[in-house]
């Protein structure tokens, strides 16, 4: 788009419309594994969230798109409600091809399209189609060697040999509640375990997980649209509830037989993580209690089928789960993150469980291991190590523990390595940067742009630069001495006294202030800061990358001490000059909508308005496995649960409400808006809602996010008088 004009005005339309205002944005970026190109996903010029596969040939150092999604399908995707569940535990959005898989030996792409599945081999003129079923496939996988593809059908697991177009089913009793290689809802929501199958890397050997969901409760809900309604029955496991029975096996291949895995005596447990050993001969797997205040790792030796504890990690409070499990070439060691001394960090153990040696340590804490160089001796991480707002790329050497950061420029830099930790790929950003991609050594050193994606009098951006505002990211201390990050943006031309729009999370395992690219909520703060409001972000205690002390006070008390540093928040805006103390609205959607109700519930002289979005209301509606780690069991810690509703404290409401939800949400189910609606109308305390037929817990959609959002905007202009 070339722009005319340097000072357009950004609009609530031109944030959802094509092209992206944040660039040409790639997605999925992945280094092929031999090292010679990058792929990556990018939309349409006409249509942003219309994906298609573009690669890069670091030989002819040309970019080009390798798959037309709509060449390939132009229809409409008609997605199984499997996969929908599952795009939206991922949090994938789009369509086209919204995901890709490299082989091991980087010499062939497997990716789905419209339900279906294509494989091209590089060098061939098409990708063929593997499958073309009635059915709807779902987690597809190309095997370590690359000769099969994997994938669940009718919950079953299905391979097919992709040279000879052999199919092979390889369970037979999924059915009704008995799902085999599946990952159950729990898992897939609050584990970041999104599969039930794992390669052994010698191909010879498939572990599995069999869910059996008959225990779990059976709920009935309404997903209403706009001209019908459907009850939905649904398994659904709410807090104090049973959970889905597990088992995990292990499949030989060629013989297709199974053998299962004595998980012990106690079966109320969670199978967080599986992962091979390097000879194929080791399983791991990791196992926590129904309380989550220990984790076990456990090996399972496939010749002499036995198995052994390597070790447990235990909490007062919960143990986080990590994906920084890695086992060396070497079979004699591996790399395990674990925040035992505060914070994460990383250990170097032998396979025997015995601790080598601490790795990294300090009052900050590791990200996740990118990659691990091992004729080098140096592991490739991701973390905090400077400042908690920001994310760089370090290296830590197993001989000495030397650090050493290699990224350089301040922001967040978001890394993908080859598999020889050779090269990778950086995606950088900052507040009012949109992201950045370029190619670099392991040293550092840059090969070259991907997509430099400068403001240039090319971009979307350009045409707005004048009017944009550059968020100061700063910290301020509570009364009791506790240092909180902040993210403060102010109107370029300060009036004497202007309003302010608090934006929140607040739940745990988020961080909202980072100098980083923010998306279409980062333009809705610009529109916002542009009409004249102060935009404001704290991260209370609950929230993450600040180590486990700053994470724990919300242990069985949640909504409590949030609040107090929300507070401490606005005390800090009353502070300045500009602000209006007597107009403070607040917003958040999830746990972020918990926070605004608690916010304007229980600190009804800070708050003067509120937005809150799909609220969770009374955390007994939510699941199992994210509210009782963090609140306790409903049926021994009933006070604590009563104590963290939003019910006890409605009565207090002074302020303006408005709650919005998507009407067909499964995951903060609308009955927990339902039920605050019937309370405050009880109470004769009027409120606003905004409901959204059909919407699942995103309330995606383009021209739905432009009516939410001026629903949100309207309603703090009208209560705080603004234009």
């Amino acid at each position: 788009m070339t722009s005319t004009s340097y000072s357009e005005t950004l609009t609530i339309e031109r944030i959802f419309s094509s092209p992206a205002l944040e660039g040409a944005a790639p997605r999925s970026l992945k280094v092929s594994p031999d090292g010679k190109r990058v792929t990556f996903l990018q939309g349409k010029e006409t249509d942003y969230e219309r994906l298609d596969l573009w690669e890069y040939d670091l030989k002819t150092k040309k970019i080009q798109m390798l798959f037309n999604s709509d060449e390939l399908s132009s229809g409409p995707e008609e997605l199984s409600d499997e996969e929908k569940a599952r795009r939206e535990r991922m949090r994938l959005s789009g369509s086209g091809i919204v995901s890709y898989e490299w082989s091991k030996d980087g010499k062939a792409l497997l990716f789905p399209l419209a339900g279906d599945l294509y494989y091209f081999k590089l060098g061939d003129k098409n990708a063929i189609q593997l499958l073309d079923t009635p059915e709807f496939e779902t987690d597809f996988r190309l095997s370590p060697k690359g000769n099969y593809v994997s994938y669940v059908r009718n919950q079953d697991l299905y391979i097919k040999h992709i040279k000879n177009g052999v199919e092979t089913r390889l369970t037979h009793d999924g059915q009704g509640p008995i799902k085999n290689a599946m990952a159950e809802f729990v898992a897939q929501e609050e584990m970041n375990r999104m599969t039930g199958y794992w390669w052994s890397p010698d191909e010879r050997f498939i572990a599995y997980t069999q869910i059996d969901e008959s225990p779990v409760q059976e709920i009935t809900r309404s997903e209403i649209y706009a001209d019908s309604i459907e009850m939905i029955t649904q398994r659904y496991p709410s807090a104090g509830t049973n959970n889905v029975a597990i088992k995990l096996g292990v499949l030989d291949v060629a013989k297709q037989s199974s053998r299962w895995i004595d998980l012990g005596e106690n079966k109320d447990i969670y199978l967080a993580r599986v992962d091979w050993m390097a000879d194929s001969q080791g399983l791991s797997y990791q196992i926590q209690p129904r309380d989550q205040q220990a984790l076990e790792l456990k090996a399972y030796h496939l010749q002499k089928n036995t198995q052994n504890t390597l070790f447990q990690e235990n909490s007062d409070t919960w143990v986080n789960l990590n994906n920084d499990l890695h086992f060396l070439a070497d079979n004699k060691h591996f790399i395990w993150a674990s925040e035992r001394d505060g914070y994460k960090h990383l250990y170097l153990y032998n396979t025997s469980g015995e601790l080598v040696k601490q790795l990294t340590q300090g009052a900050w804490v590791v990200n996740d291991i990118e990659a691990i160089n091992e004729a080098k001796q140096l592991i490739y991480f991701t973390g905090r190590r400077d400042t908690p707002t920001e994310s760089h790329l370090y290296s830590v050497s197993l001989k000495d523990g030397e650090i050493k950061r290699i990224s350089q420029r301040a922001g967040f830099h978001s890394i993908s390595f080859s598999q020889d930790a050779s090269i990778y790929v950086d995606n950088f950003s900052t507040t009012n940067t949109p992201p950045q991609v370029s190619l670099h050594r392991a040293d550092g050193s840059q090969i070259t742009w991907l997509s430099e994606n400068s403001i240039d009098e090319e971009h979307p951006l350009h045409a707005y630069q004048t009017q944009w505002v550059k968020p100061e990211i700063a910290s301020f201390k509570t009364d009791d001495g506790t240092e909180l990050y902040y993210r403060l943006y102010k109107p370029t031309n300060l009036q004497e006294k202007h309003p302010v729009i608090v934006y929140l999370y607040g739940g745990p395992h988020a961080q909202m202030v980072t100098n980083s690219w923010g998306g279409n909520r980062g333009l809705l703060m610009q529109y916002w800061v542009n009409k004249g409001y102060v935009v404001f972000t704290v991260d209370n205690r609950g929230s993450n990358y600040r180590g486990k002390a700053f994470e724990d006070p919300i242990y069985k008390a949640m909504g409590e001490i949030e609040v107090q540093d929300q507070i401490a928040g606005v005390k800090f805006l009353r502070s300045l000059p500009y602000v209006d103390e007597t107009r403070i609205g607040v917003h958040g959607h999830s746990y972020g909508g918990y926070m605004t109700l608690m916010s304007m519930f229980k600190a009804p002289d800070y708050f003067q308005a509120g937005v809150a979005g799909a609220p969770v209301t009374d955390w007994e509606l939510y699941d199992t496995h994210y509210t009782e780690r963090y609140m306790g069991n409903p049926n021994t810690d009933k006070e604590a649960y009563t104590a963290s509703s939003v019910f006890p404290y409605a009565k207090a409401l002074k302020g303006d409400l408005l709650i919005y939800h998507g009407m067909a949400d499964d995951n903060v189910l609308f009955t927990n808006s339902t039920k605050l609606y019937k309370h405050l109308q009880d109470l004769a305390i009027p409120f606003e809602a905004m409901d959204y037929p059909g919407k699942k817990h995103s309330i995606r959609g383009k021209n739905t996010g432009i009516h939410l959002y001026k629903t949100i905007t309207n309603f703090f202009d009208k209560h705080f008088g603004m234009k």
